[in-house]
């Protein structure tokens, strides 16, 4: 079994092909500018996950006084979509983008509490998605595109990634990879979603047990089972479905810049900008986009909209890593 060392860095695709662009990308943009991009700012972080706190807590108190369904439904995707960007919030302490400086004591605890609400292993996550940014462009050794991306160009296989099914696609993709772990790794996994579901189980035997199933089915069901799927199907439509093979600038999907879509998806929308980026804070990549617009231009690379993406997705039942422009 490969080490975790080995395991970690495979070939580096993604780098190794994306040299000659890499370098126009850093000249695109003013060293100064791109210094002051990076910043992090503990803040501006929390006060985001404030935001979502204060969500969540609005959209629980909606469910649990309000029986009209044009107040609870709202509220429960609202808590759905809350749920979701946990994830994202725990991508930002992957890539130590919280922080200042390095704080290993404060990323450990903020990786555990961000990954806790939507039922990930932090360790898991962590090194599946550094892998995905060191291979990406790989179908063998990207783990989304190798264990995740749906291989049935069906479109009743593509919906199934928008309903419950999601979780045992999710997971199943995620024990294929874990086998390329080291032992003390895998353990390490295995801890954490025990640890993870035991949360999770108790948080459903409290909520059945002192509001009943239909609190259950408004409060936890709807938004883990129904509402998380959608919102991490849309989300992942914008990331590298449709692309140019062909220019390795273009192996992420350029996302049209939305006010709505900022606060819903916390900046992850901006997808193609955190490849190049890493480390630059969610918070920062609505500048990064309109810095970067010459270069888009040079490589003539395409704004898109979730709504086209879907339109291509589902009705068009495009190929996923291809480029949709073409016929």
């Amino acid at each position: 079994m490969k080490t975790e060392t080995e395991s970690r860095h495979k070939n580096r695709y993604y780098y190794k092909h994306s040299k000659d662009f890499r370098r126009e990308l850093h000249d695109a943009i003013p060293r100064d500018v791109l210094r002051e991009l990076h910043c992090c700012s503990a803040k501006r972080h929390f006060s985001i996950v404030l935001r979502q706190f204060l969500i969540a807590a609005l959209a629980v108190f909606g469910i649990l006084h309000f029986d009209s369904a044009l107040i609870w439904l709202p509220c429960s995707i609202a808590l759905g979509f809350v749920i979701f960007d946990f994830s994202i919030l725990l991508h930002e302490v992957i890539h130590n983008a919280v922080f200042e400086k390095r704080r290993p004591g404060w990323n450990f605890f903020l990786g555990w509490l961000y990954a806790l609400p939507c039922g990930l292993s932090r360790s898991q996550f962590t090194r599946w998605h550094l892998d995905h940014h060191q291979e990406l462009g790989s179908s063998q050794d990207d783990p989304k595109r190798a264990h995740l991306t749906p291989k049935k160009i069906k479109r009743w296989y593509k919906f199934l990634y928008m309903t419950p099914a999601l979780f045992p696609i999710y997971f199943r993709a995620a024990a294929q990879e874990v086998k390329n772990y080291s032992l003390e790794l895998q353990r390490t996994i295995r801890m954490e979603r025990r640890i993870t579901l035991s949360v999770h189980f108790l948080a459903m035997f409290l909520i059945l047990f002192s509001g009943g199933v239909w609190t259950f089915i408004q409060l936890y069901a709807i938004p883990y089972f129904f509402v998380f799927p959608v919102a991490f199907t849309i989300n992942r439509l914008g990331q590298h479905y449709n692309v140019n093979p062909n220019d390795a600038a273009q192996w992420s999907t350029l996302m049209k810049g939305s006010c709505f879509w900022d606060h819903v998806y916390l900046y992850s929308n901006y997808h193609l900008e955190h490849h190049y980026f890493p480390a630059v804070p969610f918070y920062n990549l609505p500048e990064l986009q309109k810095l970067l617009q010459p270069f888009y231009n040079r490589h003539k690379i395409k704004p898109q909209t979730y709504s086209r993406l879907l339109y291509g997705w589902f009705i068009e039942n495009r190929i996923p890593h291809t480029d949709w422009s073409l016929p």
